[in-house]
């Protein structure tokens, strides 16, 4: 059932508009891979052209060996679940999962044991002659990956297939996701702008931006081992400080981080630092430095400090509140920056400005509309 996805070199223009430029990857066969990036990065073009759906100006793609890049939407025997499910509101729940064996021609006998395996595989079996208009968000998306797996497809395509829920859906429709992938094992390839949803569910993320490959690689690479700028401020949350380099430090007024390796002497870079790889400390240390407490927010079991450094420049930590408990706004302490990202200044801000949020915050996320809270 399962097999790898290959994409090699896909091009594609819609008039002057480059959409998608030379990307280049591979879904193994049995895994989870995502295509991350925020809105307009090309990662939905690229979904629909190993669909069939568009056809791409330059590239190839190849299923389970297969070059399928000229063959019919029908002839690819993909699986594609849409954002907004697309499901046939005349039809009942049996007959939406049945719809693609009976375009197949699937005998009646058949048809019956594919629906009644898959519906109890989702959770829905109770449900079978109910319309889509009479489930909640959370089911009917279930509704929709059942019909895509009825025809035992060779990969799983999903286009933001939960964006339309709200969150607490959207957390419970992952677990349940990952679950149903470990029992089936059929590859996958999802699209997402939501970096949590990668990075808990995806073996895999490809990070896209203006329609190239920023970087592919595991969850724990691309957070902790960010190969540009744009991944560095995109992915988590993320300080931008900026500063001049000297014998392989960024200095910042009477402060200083360490990893501008390749960066010459006197230039301008920008350390990209993670509010959690921020240490406070009531005592000045040999690689600490001073820092002033603006605001604290408490947010449950942790807290954000908002900080500012001696030349101005702003710094959010998060710690458990259990370590700073008695940290107040208007007190000053030092702060130790692990782990920082170091790029040249004029390479990150072009990369950077296209990410939203790029001093203290993590990549926003669309607005998702409300909807049911049942799964």
């Amino acid at each position: 059932m399962a097999g790898s996805i290959q994409v090699r070199g896909l091009t594609k223009s819609f008039g002057t508009f480059r959409a998608v430029d030379d990307v280049t990857f591979e879904a193994a066969e049995g895994t989870i891979t995502a295509l991350l990036g925020p809105s307009g990065s090309g990662k939905s073009t690229v979904l629909r052209m190993i669909a069939g759906l568009e056809q791409a100006d330059v590239g190839s793609v190849w299923v389970a060996g297969e070059e399928l890049t000229e063959a019919s939407v029908q002839d690819r025997r993909l699986g594609f679940v849409f954002q907004h499910y697309a499901l046939f509101r005349h039809m009942t729940v049996r007959k939406n999962v049945a719809f693609g064996l009976s375009v197949r021609r699937v005998d009646k006998g058949t048809q019956r044991e594919r629906v009644d395996e898959l519906l109890e595989l989702v959770g829905l079996a109770p449900f079978g002659d109910r319309y889509p208009d009479q489930l909640s968000g959370g089911q009917r998306q279930r509704v929709a990956l059942a019909r895509a797996l009825a025809p035992r497809p060779q990969v799983l395509l999903l286009d933001e297939p939960f964006g339309a829920l709200d969150a607490r859906v959207r957390q419970e429709l992952r677990a349940w996701l990952d679950h149903l992938h470990r029992e089936l094992g059929v590859t996958s390839l999802f699209v997402t702008h939501d970096q949590e949803e990668a990075l808990e569910l995806a073996n895999e993320i490809v990070v896209m931006n203006h329609g190239r490959v920023e970087q592919v690689g595991p969850a724990d690479a691309i957070y902790n081992q960010p190969a540009t700028p744009f991944v560095a401020a995109f992915v988590g949350s993320s300080n931008v400080l900026r500063g001049t380099v000297w014998e392989r430090h960024v200095h910042f007024g009477h402060s200083i981080v360490a990893g501008a390796h390749e960066i010459p002497d006197g230039a301008e870079a920008i350390a990209y630092i993670r509010p959690h790889d921020i240490e406070i400390t009531s005592e000045a240390g040999s690689t600490s430095f001073p820092v002033a407490v603006e605001r604290r927010t408490d947010m449950g079991w942790m807290s954000k400090l908002h900080l500012r450094l001696e030349d101005g420049q702003p710094l959010v930590a998060q710690l458990p509140n259990d370590e700073i408990e008695a940290v107040e706004a208007g007190q000053r302490l030092f702060a130790n920056l692990r782990n920082p990202k170091v790029f040249a200044a004029d390479r990150a801000e072009d990369e950077s400005a296209t990410v939203p949020g790029a001093v203290v915050a993590p990549a926003e996320t669309e607005t998702q509309p409300q909807a049911e809270a049942q799964v």
